[in-house]
Order: C-alpha cells, then structure tokens, then sequence
C-alpha cells in the first residue's frame, strides 16, 4: 500500500492518467492488488484493473491506452509463494531511474491520504485479454498463417492461460493445452518454460509440429522441436535472425551466458554478437546504446524492438513459427546450423554475502582455468539476483574438461564462503 502511495504521489505531480494494474495468477496477486489500488486511490491517483495479464500485455496496454503506468504483480518464473512489483513507464518500458528514485525518497515520508473528495477512483478494463490478443495477432505478417501447423501450448499455469491458445488458434494452429488451469498455487509447478519435461512428452504423444513453453508471467519462452529436443533462448535468437538480416543492424545482443555457438553460427550470417550482463534490463540496455533490435538470453526472455517495447513469450513464439513458414523448414532444420559447445553451470549456495569479485583466490583459479581452455572456451561467476547463489559457468570444447574445471572452480568458491 505503502508503495502505491508512494508511485502515485509521483506520478500525480506529473500528469493525471490512470495507472494500470495487472498480475498473473498467483494467490498473493489478490492481496498485492488491493494493497496497490488502496495506496494508488489515498494519493489521488485513478487506477484501472487488468486482472490476469501476461507481462508483455500490461506493457502494452499501459501505452495503448495512454496510462501514466502500469503496475505489473508478478514473481515471473518463481514458485507461487514469490511473489513481486515491477512498474513500467507510459512507453510500456521500465520506469526511468529518476522517477523510481523519486518514488524510494517518497517510500520514507508518512503516508496521507489526499482529502476524501480527491481521492482515486478504480474500474476495471473487462477488454484487455481481447485487446492483446489482437496485438500479438498483429504482430505476424498478414501474407502468413498457421494453418497446418500442429502446437503444443503450454502456460505454466500462469498469466497466459486465456491468452496464448486463442492467439495461435485464431491465426489457424491446431493447439494442444498444457498448463492453462491455475488454482493460484499451481504457477510454474512442473510446468512451462522451466520446465519442459511434460511439453516434450505431449509434442511426442501428439505428433505436434512445435511446443511452445511459457513462464508465469508470459515473458519468457522455451520450444521444443518436433522431435522433442528442447529449444533455448539462443536457438531461438538465430531462428529469428533468419527472418531478415538486413533489418538487425548488423549485430544480435545476447549475455555472457549466451552460449559460442550462437556466436558463430550468427557469423556466418554475416551478424556481430555483443554480451551483456545477465538481466533482460541490460540486454535492453545494450540494445538501445548500440541502436539494435534483436536480442535476448538463453533462458528465454527475447527482446525485438521491431515488435514490442519489452520481451515478449508470446510474440517470440510467433516470430520462430514464422521462420518456419518463410523458409518451409521443420524446427530442428531452422536451428540446425547452432553447434553448441559443452557447457555446465553450478549453483554454489551462500551462507554469508561475499564479493566473488575481488576475492584474490577466486580470480586466481577463475585464471587458471581460463589459461587451460585457451581461445576456445569461457569462464563465467555471477551472483544471482534473486538468489543467495553464486553461478559457476565453465564453456569449452571439451566435455570432460569442462567438467572438471566447473567442479574445481565450484570447490573453490565453497572453500571461500565456508572461511
């Protein structure tokens, strides 16, 4: 509530729209809702519900019908008991930091209501599934259809559920539906894009073209090709670079977990390769520094600024299944070209918050095990963002050696935290 109130103060001072509020399905999302829209109404600010929206969507609808903001209540891919707040801007993109400066500074003064007859008004938009819906339809070129394609759709129970399947199965896609019954504790549990163990038994059992798996909150995407491999962020970049070359800019964005053979199978097709942190935030980042369109991470969350203003599950899906019809290929065939070198990540857990670094030992071995794989591998520590993790990414052209070196290196970061 605290944090409703302190967004709406901002905001009344720069304009008079309405803020949108939009969650996906998980329990808590009722509680976070009301909490929002009572802080929200006490600073004068009128508020428009969404109910269940994918997280692209309420970007959408925040700059399709003129909102100052949207507020989006989701924790994404996390299990139902996260949950969280992320705000996007009247542009349907993340707040300036300013404004999210101003709003933290408001977050430490006592909360008032403005006086009874100023205060915010609420109703709720009945429309906004159909509206999106309509969108991301648009957002396949009006010469192509899905007629004759066989899908396997599945929405981690999540904000996508009454959405993804009349997307594909308007634009004429025989569907198949996994993950589109959420009871409010169900969200991401053995289901969509982390974990696409069941889609790839229904792609089999239904002999489906493709499976589409989304998360929670619908930004996120895995496919599976027809013959049940899984499908990652990276094939998925080079599936889309396919389209048309000429309208990248020269180069594709991914991270520094994005895997070399993106790298080089984006060579041959004459296109640069930039690595930014991990975080759809700075693929964006990059993408708007180096004035590009297409980028992404590995794990799903794809970014094409010719399509949509954020990552977008969905309208990805849409791009890679229009690859297929352009060049009449099956999955496998389209992503063919993408040799991956071995790679093995580890989760070492932390008991204490420690500067991985500027940790003299660490860097020590982090060397070491760069020296031994030479101009043909990487060695990746990152602290998670949203976990006491540290993330050990060792990537090479040898299996057996990558495997020993993320073992070593993971031994040493245990050593480190455990002292």
């Amino acid at each position: 509530m605290k944090l409703g109130w302190a967004a709406g103060r901002v905001l009344a001072k720069k304009g008079s729209g309405p803020v949108l509020i939009g969650k996906d399905t998980r329990i808590s999302g009722y509680m976070f809702e009301s909490a929002l829209e009572a802080g929200l109404s006490a600073a004068g600010v009128d508020i428009r519900l969404l109910g269940p929206m994918p997280t692209p969507g309420i970007a959408y609808l925040t700059k399709n019908t003129r909102a100052q903001a949207g507020i989006v209540i989701s924790a994404s891919h996390n299990p139902y008991y996260d949950n969280g707040i992320k705000f996007f801007s009247g542009d349907g993109t993340k707040l300036p930091d300013q404004i999210e400066h101003e709003i933290e500074h408001e977050l430490n003064l006592p909360l008032q209501s403005v006086h009874s007859g100023f205060l915010g008004k609420a109703r709720r938009i009945t429309d906004a599934p159909r509206r999106y819906i309509e969108f991301c339809k648009s957002k396949l070129h009006n010469d192509i259809d899905l007629n004759g394609l066989r899908i396997a759709v599945d929405c981690a129970n999540g904000a996508t559920y009454h959405i993804a399947p009349k997307v594909f199965e308007e634009l004429g896609a025989e569907v198949f539906l996994h993950g589109t019954t959420p009871n409010g504790v169900n969200i991401n549990d053995e289901c969509g894009a982390t974990s696409p163990l069941a889609l790839q038994h229904m792609v089999k059992n239904t002999d489906a073209d493709v499976g589409i798996a989304l998360d929670g909150d619908g930004d996120r995407l895995i496919m599976i090709d027809e013959k049940g491999n899984i499908i990652d962020g990276d094939d998925i970049l080079y599936a889309i670079s396919q389209l048309d070359t000429k309208k990248l800019n020269g180069a594709v964005v991914g991270t520094v977990m994005s895997n070399l053979g993106l790298e080089h199978a984006l060579k041959k097709l004459r296109l640069n390769f930039l690595r930014a942190s991990v975080g759809d935030r700075y693929v964006m980042e990059l993408l708007l520094k180096e004035k590009l369109v297409l980028g992404g991470e590995t794990s799903g969350h794809i970014i094409n600024l010719n399509r949509t203003t954020t990552g977008d599950g969905i309208i990805a899906a849409l791009q890679v299944l229009e690859a297929m019809k352009v060049t009449h290929k099956k999955l496998s065939d389209l992503v063919g070209d993408i040799t991956k070198f071995p790679q093995i990540m580890k989760n070492v857990k932390l008991q204490k918050k420690i500067d991985i670094t500027s940790n003299s030992e660490i860097n020590d071995a982090i060397k070491d095990a760069e020296k031994a794989l030479g101009d043909t591998g990487r060695v990746v520590l990152r602290s998670s963002g949203t976990e006491p993790l540290v993330r050990v990414m060792v990537e090479g052209e040898d299996q057996q050696q990558v495997e020993f070196l993320v073992n070593e290196l993971s031994t040493k970061v245990n050593e480190v935290v455990e002292n």
